[in-house]
């Protein structure tokens, strides 16, 4: 990426939305393009598309979600895989209709043990990033 090529990083007020903020403007990135949910909601094909339209990225990142705790998590299953399956279809397919030169998709997963005994102690990370090129 250049330095003034514009970036849309989605989920940007997210843990890792905001560090993927910092770290770009850290190396010198500028020409970012951040929407809140209030300003874009990703739910909506329709403004998606419109967005990708009037605002053109050239790179994205996709680090928006429908997130909550444990207990929203146990409750509403549902309810989270299809809010965050809808935002990634909408992204990932404006995004190639648009001709986005690069989109980097970040997902995650926790899962704790019923009986783990407190505080719990994490050893080991896995994590899984997928690198989808938006190309024809």
């Amino acid at each position: 990426m250049e330095k003034d090529s514009k970036i849309y990083v989605a989920g940007h007020r997210g843990l890792v939305g905001s560090a993927i903020v910092r770290r770009l403007r850290d190396a010198g990135h500028e020409n970012l393009v951040l929407r809140t949910h209030r300003d874009l909601d990703l739910l909506r094909q329709d403004r998606v598309e419109r967005f990708f339209e009037e605002e053109r990225p050239e790179y994205v990142f996709l680090a928006a979600a429908k997130v909550g705790g444990i207990w929203a998590n146990s409750y509403f299953p549902a309810d989270f895989i299809y809010s965050n399956l809808v935002i990634e279809t909408n992204v990932i397919h404006a995004a190639y209709l648009h001709g986005v030169k690069k989109l980097l998709f970040l997902g995650s997963s926790c899962i704790y043990p019923k009986h783990c005994p407190q505080p719990m102690k994490e050893e080991y990370l896995l994590t899984n990033t997928l690198e989808y090129s938006t190309q024809r």
